[in-house]
């Protein structure tokens, strides 16, 4: 019997075949918990992680009273922070084998509105 994870995983695999980061263009890689969201951005060739940030990185205070999907976005919009002082403005996204919906796409539109380009 297929699971909802065994699906992800095959979804995960698909994506990634097509997705690499480089140098030029790293990979800003999603990872969604029930309570918390996670984003980094990987050189591929490298085989490292340049910038990274998640719900429980960021100020208490500023995520107390939001919903997942605004804490998304504030979490996208801090990983565009980042990556632009790092002199990163160009990645390509990886959604991770999650359905690109909900906070998935307000994490993605919260990294777009610094200034990200995806």
């Amino acid at each position: 019997m297929k699971t909802k994870t065994d699906s992800r995983a095959k979804r995960k695999l698909s994506i990634r075949r097509r997705v690499n980061g480089s140098e030029q263009r790293p990979r800003l890689s999603v990872f969604r918990s029930a309570k918390h969201i996670y984003a980094q951005v990987v050189d591929d060739e490298k085989h490292s992680t340049l910038v990274a940030a998640s719900t429980l990185s960021l100020d208490k205070d500023s995520l107390t009273g939001l919903k997942k999907k605004a804490s998304a976005k504030k979490v996208g919009q801090e990983i565009a922070r980042r990556c632009l002082e790092k002199g990163i403005d160009k990645v390509v996204f990886d959604r991770n084998g999650f359905i690109y919906h909900g906070r998935i796409s307000a994490l993605a539109d919260g990294a777009r509105e610094v200034g990200l380009k995806f």
